[in-house]
């Protein structure tokens, strides 16, 4: 695709200009040459002095700049479910015909054979999506920059809704979760820019007003210092612990897995039996001790003293609750029945 692109920029070229230009030997241009004429292109060569490889004139592609993967990777990343939640069904549906019209039959087939057998599934697994109700509504406060006035439900053990009205900047789509990033409070240009989960959202009320959006705001980015402030504001403590090669495989299903990652990557060398030491960040010890119980005999805790204890006391239950139990005696004596043990 990449040469068809420079063909039809520049009509005719010898083999040797455009596998400079493409930084590939001459032998790839004429191999890649034959994959065009076989996918349905124009291209021909002619020999001899001002000679070179033509594409037919006036023919081009309807599609500039658009490469045979790069188009697959639209049609595979198209996530039908995710778009459906936002109202956009038929636009997909609209913009995959269009991607498939205008690439050459062969490259088209490559697209779809792609796009058939690539799937987003965004949900973590035992996770059952949560009903978002208000979810076209804030899209289209975010596509066409209108304030929406939002019903928001706050709290869990004794739960308040309050009234709201934001300026929907985005909304990011985290393990199965719909956020919805908005302005708040203040003048135009100065208002917070808070977090919202979306599902809990129990109405939303697009307003005729337009808003303006802040200088230089990419969601991309806000969402990432935004995530990264959460993580330090949940994970306050450390703790130290050693753990068997089997622990640290394990290890990524008992914590964060990017926690699991990053404490990895940066764990001291393995000793003769391949255990490892490493430091954890934590919400608390308590909630340390919970998750690392799943590791059982792969992991040691050397800091702080208390997660040593609540590992070893969770050890005692576990072992306790679970030890063997005496078989009941079965026997009969004088015509009873068994007896208890």
């Amino acid at each position: 695709m990449a040469l068809l692109f420079v063909l039809q920029r520049r009509r005719a070229a010898t083999a040797a200009q455009l596998a400079a230009e493409l930084e590939v030997s001459e032998r790839t241009i004429y191999r890649d040459v034959s994959a065009l004429v076989e996918a349905g292109v124009p291209v021909w060569t002619e020999p001899g002095p001002g000679g070179g490889i033509r594409l037919v004139d006036g023919w081009r592609t309807r599609l500039d700049g658009l490469t045979g993967p790069e188009a697959a990777a639209m049609l595979a990343m198209g996530a039908p479910q995710v778009l459906a939640e936002l109202g956009m069904s038929s636009a997909l549906v609209a913009a995959q015909a269009k991607v498939l019209a205008t690439l050459p039959e062969g490259l088209r087939e490559h697209a779809r054979v792609v796009s058939e057998r690539v799937l987003l599934d965004a949900p973590g697994w035992f996770q059952s999506p949560a009903e978002v109700t208000q979810l076209a509504t804030l899209a289209q406060g975010v596509w066409e920059q209108r304030g929406v006035t939002i019903s928001y439900t706050r709290g869990y053990r004794d739960p308040t809704t309050v009234d709201r009205l934001v300026d929907p900047l985005g909304l990011v789509l985290k393990a199965g979760v719909w956020y919805v990033v908005a302005g708040v409070g203040g003048a135009a240009g100065e208002r917070d820019i808070r977090t919202y989960r979306a599902s809990r959202i129990r109405r939303a009320e697009l307003g005729r007003d337009t808003f303006v959006r802040p200088d230089g705001f990419d969601l991309g980015t806000w969402w990432a210092a935004s995530a990264a402030r959460f993580a330090a504001s949940m994970l306050r403590e450390t703790v130290t612990v050693r753990l068997s090669p089997r622990g640290l495989r394990a290890l990524p299903h008992a914590v964060d897995p990017d926690v699991a990652t990053a404490a990895i990557a940066q764990a001291g060398p393995p000793d003769v039996d391949g255990w490892r030491e490493l430091t954890l960040d934590v919400e608390s010890v308590p909630v340390a001790a919970g998750q690392l119980t799943g590791l059982a005999g792969e992991v040691e805790a050397l800091h702080p003293p208390e997660l040593r204890s609540a590992l070893a006391e969770a050890g005692r239950a576990l072992a306790e609750r679970n030890a063997p139990r005496r078989q009941a005696v079965t026997g009969r004596a004088d015509g009873a029945g068994p007896a208890h043990p």
